[in-house]
């Protein structure tokens, strides 16, 4: 279980919000377990009632801090976006470049052999 000692040394998770319902989501199922034991939780019934009161958990995490979770959606998406478009410019100067070298390539011609010393004239 985790107890105030274990989540001051973890700074970088708690100032998420989801992670920090995720942490107390785990918590919450592990003082379960420990508690009510295995039998309780194959019952359908509580545990048809336990994902209820996961979900209105949730929901209510979800609600409280829409607008964080809405920033940091649309903050990754505009990351993804520009990623995409980094990849794409590069790509296209690789595709310029090698039509540039097939075009040096195709316009430099070969030169002819220059006729040796005992080469028929």
């Amino acid at each position: 279980m985790m107890n105030e000692e274990m989540m001051k040394q973890m700074p970088h998770m708690m100032g998420h919000p989801v992670a920090q319902g995720a942490m107390i989501a785990a918590t919450g199922y592990a003082a379960t377990r420990a508690l009510v034991g295995q039998s309780l939780l194959r019952n359908p019934l509580l545990l048809l009632a336990g994902g209820i009161a996961a979900g209105i958990a949730a929901g209510y995490l979800m609600h409280k801090h829409e607008k964080e979770i809405v920033l940091a959606i649309s903050k990754a998406i505009g990351m993804g976006k520009d990623f995409v478009m980094q990849q794409r410019e590069n790509l296209d100067d690789l595709v310029a470049e090698a039509k540039e070298s097939e075009a040096q390539a195709a316009a430099v011609p070969a030169a002819p052999a220059e006729p040796g010393p005992d080469a028929p004239v």
